[in-house]
């Protein structure tokens, strides 16, 4: 059972609004357990809570709200004493589903109540945190597209989609993988530290949490004909039996490219000039799970 519990609220996230979310932990966690809410109010102002995670002497801090959420406080509380909670109230999450925390908020404040915490690896692209999946390419794009949208969850990711699917040019890639290299066109490029986007679309189905390896998952340029079994293979667990995916595992990569793309870490938007660096963080994160 945890000491002290801080749950980080983001009123602007996910997809889950129509509850007080406040309101909806007092009247659903312990009051036996110690706890203080810190609201993240402005979205471009996350020192403030940063210094307040920092100080308050906590043991878990929950992340309330989306990926970007989840992926902001992580950033935080990993390479220290304290556990990542998270009160999943995003379109995708993604970091919940791989570590089977529920999306039933009951039952995910019972599990921070219990207080069982595991390790899991972290990854850093060009510096930036992630502990799910970051890539380039397509995926990158329509994060970076849904960043935008006004309109959140899977209906509108999924609309997106199919929209910019059909104006969208794959471009030239050299991938280096521990040393080796691949030169390759890819529709996208994902690493991934969990085998799953979100919403249970798995990019990298056999990707281990604490195995000290992130997995490559490039998803080569295809006909439009083969849609249809690419989305059945990647809600099935089965992308990586495809011809059309190419699978490295490795901890130190990089990725190059010609001019500017949008890249994307946790389902954050990012836009990086020619040069992506990745490298594992073995074992970062102490997450309630």
């Amino acid at each position: 059972m945890p000491q002290k519990v801080a749950f980080v609220i983001n009123p602007n996230a996910g997809v889950k609004k129509k509850i007080d979310i406040i309101e909806f932990i007092k009247t659903h966690f312990p009051k036996t357990i110690p706890y203080d809410f810190i609201v993240w109010k402005n979205k471009d102002d996350f020192e403030s809570v940063k210094q307040q995670i920092l100080q308050g002497n906590y043991d878990i801090v929950v992340a309330c709200g989306g990926d970007g959420t989840v992926n902001q406080v992580a950033s935080v509380v990993a390479h220290t004493e304290m556990a990542l909670g998270i009160f999943p109230l995003g379109s995708g999450n993604g970091l919940a589903r791989s570590n089977r925390i529920p999306l039933d908020l009951k039952q995910a404040l019972r599990l921070i109540e219990q207080g069982h915490i595991k390790k899991i690896d972290g990854a850093l692209i060009n510096g930036y945190p992630f502990f799910c999946t970051a890539g380039v390419g397509f995926d990158a794009h329509i994060a970076n597209e849904f960043a935008t949208s006004t309109k959140r969850g899977f209906i509108t990711y999924f609309k997106t989609s199919v929209k910019e699917f059909f104006k969208y040019t794959p471009s030239l890639y050299k991938i280096t993988v521990d040393g080796k290299v691949i030169e390759t066109k890819a529709f996208l490029i994902t690493v991934a530290n969990a085998g799953q986007w979100g919403n249970d679309v798995y990019i990298a189905p056999e990707a281990e949490l604490n195995d000290g390896i992130l997995n490559v998952s490039i998803l080569k340029v295809f006909p439009k004909t083969a849609i249809p079994m690419i989305g059945v293979k990647l809600f099935s667990k089965q992308i990586h039996t495809s011809v059309r995916l190419h699978s490295e595992k490795g901890k130190e990569i990089s990725i190059e490219f010609e001019g500017q793309l949008p890249v994307h870490f946790d389902g954050e938007p990012l836009s990086v000039k020619e040069n992506l660096n990745i490298r594992v963080m073995p074992l970062a994160l102490r997450i309630v799970c």
